[in-house]
């Protein structure tokens, strides 16, 4: 026989020339000053400069490298997790060549192993967040960081890797950003971008046009306390602290300059003079304009609802509370919304009771069809929560100024000591009546494909918008979904540029709940049928949800990474047939 000599294959870390010669400090050579609103005034406060990581190749004994596998041992389109020691790497073929990137998702840390790969890009396999194999840069959300990319190089038919330590062992990349140029002139009332709203979607504009190279003043204003948070974590975990929750720490806005001005509300805009008018009458003028105010919850409508220990979930002091209050006590939470749902999946180990009300006869019966609802609401009966269907509150009742019991219209009491309301929300635009800028009868912001209202300048993002949905023929459509938001971000902040860039993501969600996940894709809204493959008693099922013949979207729990799978054929403009999942 004839003896074929091994190839190997190095991958290094690559650090672009620019990337290197990063400065550490503002152009004025001062950390930007983050503005706080303390005792109801904007105050200045220079926080500490961040350092940007050096050059790991500075440093030689930072790099490692390893022999990981022989050319032959990879076909095209397959990816394997390889360990360098001190850390792993994911190396992946495709069209012949080899590249490798971090080997975990940086937003929650999923194998990437197990996601999907599809032209020139792997699909995280839990939340749906995309990076191209070639780059490592983010290309789909959620998420904020890229990931790390290795150098690959074939020597003698086998594979090695080089790698910084470092790359290996975070996992994580921030792209670059450039820096504001003018801070040390500006004037106060006067902004090139403002962003009014602080979650994902105003987040990920300002990073977005830093890393375009946007180097004028940009400036966030929220009227919470705290920084940009993970808000999903809200529901799911509920007594984590603002800074264990916060998208980026504090350094990181001031080695970027982006400006926060926390509690601080918009009260008003006026288009043509372009200010934005706020609450205590502060004005400031800007350039160009991000909406991304979010939703309101809605309040109950009964007698008592003003009542202490009755909560909408808004803020992390919100659900840090209800944790105190609920532990070994009786929670009546109203409505088997996501929010409701999470929260009673989340105390349902520590409180003594847990009861939800709901007007629906299943949870989730609108979003994932009745079948899977009953499936979810079984698990939930099985962890002691008690559901009350069909009906609704019609007074809580207090006992020395405390809740004490919700009584239900079909006659039920209900003890309770805390109350937490999870009945939908509204969009929070009312400020925006008078503007000009075009809201629909629901409150919703009206954009086009490139987040643009029908004012020049003025963009809007979130869970506050209508916007044309590729996947259903540019159908408008509201979609408040924490991946849709950081996508929403991303193109009105390369529009403002005018890059002409136009929305055509998928719509990714999931849900956890007593440690298990249900993902979801597409945008099932009036489906007519649900294909289901797999044992819905034993929680391990794919649901295909179908409008005539079409597939429409996808939910699966103990099934992956089949959503990401789904999510990559419709993101590819390609039509699943009812026939193909039957």
């Amino acid at each position: 026989f004839w003896f074929v000599p091994a190839v190997e294959v190095k991958i290094e870390v690559v650090i672009p020339e620019k990337e290197r010669s990063k400065e550490e400090m503002s152009p004025n050579g001062k950390a930007s000053p983050l503005i706080y609103k303390v005792n109801g005034t904007a105050r200045h406060y220079h926080l500490e400069e961040h350092p940007v990581a050096s050059n790991p190749y500075h440093n030689p004994k930072d790099v490692v490298e390893a022999s990981v596998c022989f050319v032959k041992d990879l076909e095209n389109g397959q990816m394997r997790e390889v360990d360098l020691g001190c850390g792993k790497a994911l190396l992946i073929k495709e069209s012949g060549e080899f590249h490798a990137v971090g080997h975990k998702c940086p937003h929650y840390g999923a194998p990437l192993v197990k996601g999907v790969l599809s032209k020139g890009r792997v699909r995280c396999p839990w939340h749906g967040a995309c990076f191209n194999i070639g780059t490592g840069d983010i290309e789909d959300f959620p998420g904020l960081d890229s990931l790390p990319r290795f150098q690959v190089k074939i020597e003698k038919e086998k594979v090695y890797i080089r790698a910084s330590k470092q790359a290996l062992q975070t996992q994580r990349r921030t792209k670059m950003m450039a820096k504001c140029i003018s801070l040390s002139n500006y004037n106060l009332s006067s902004t090139n971008v403002l962003i009014i709203g602080a979650g994902a979607a105003g987040l990920v504009c300002a990073e977005t046009l830093r890393q375009e190279g946007f180097s004028d003043r940009i400036v966030m204003c929220t009227m919470d306390r705290h920084l940009p948070y993970d808000r999903p974590k809200l529901s799911k975990s509920m007594d984590s602290h603002p800074e264990q929750i916060a998208l980026r720490p504090k350094e990181f806005f001031c080695t970027y300059d982006i400006e926060v001005l926390t509690e601080m509300q918009v009260a008003a805009v006026d288009v043509k003079s372009k200010i934005a008018v706020f609450k205590d009458g502060f004005k400031m003028e800007y350039n160009k304009l991000l909406i991304a105010t979010g939703n309101t919850p809605k309040t109950l409508s009964c007698k008592g609802k003003e009542m202490e220990n009755v909560f909408n979930i808004r803020t992390p002091e919100d659900a840090n509370r209800v944790v105190k209050l609920a532990t070994s006590k009786n929670v009546v939470i109203v409505g088997a919304s996501f929010l409701g749902m999470e929260v009673a999946a989340y105390l349902a180990e520590r409180a003594h009771s847990v009861s939800l009300v709901e007007l629906e006869h299943v949870p989730f019966k609108k979003f994932f069809g009745e079948r899977v609802g009953r499936a979810v609401m079984k698990m939930f009966e099985n962890n002691r929560v008690k559901f009350y269907m069909q009906t609704e509150v019609s007074e809580l009742r207090e006992q020395e100024g405390k809740l004490k019991e919700v009584v239900l219209k079909s006659g039920k009491v209900l003890r309770a000591d805390v109350c937490v309301v999870g009945v939908g929300a509204v969009p929070a635009t009312g400020f925006l009546k008078q503007s000009g800028i075009n809201i629909d009868s629901k409150g919703f912001i009206v954009v086009n494909k490139m987040m643009q209202t029908n004012i020049p300048g003025v963009f809007a993002a979130g869970d506050a918008v209508t916007f044309p949905l590729a996947l259903r023929n540019n159908k408008k459509v509201n979609v408040p979904h924490w991946q849709m938001a950081h996508m929403h971000g991303r193109i009105a902040a390369l529009n403002m540029l005018a890059h002409g860039m136009e929305i055509s993501t998928v719509p990714y969600l999931w849900t956890a709940m007593f440690g298990k996940s249900i993902r979801y894709a597409g945008h099932g809204e009036g489906f007519d049928d649900v294909v289901i493959q797999g044992d819905l008693d034993e929680l391990k099922f794919v649901a295909f949800y179908t409008k005539s013949d079409e597939v429409v979207a996808v939910a699966s729990m103990n099934y992956d990474p089949i959503v990401s799978k789904v999510a990559e054929v419709l993101a590819a403009g390609r039509t699943i047939r009812k026939r193909d999942v039957e």
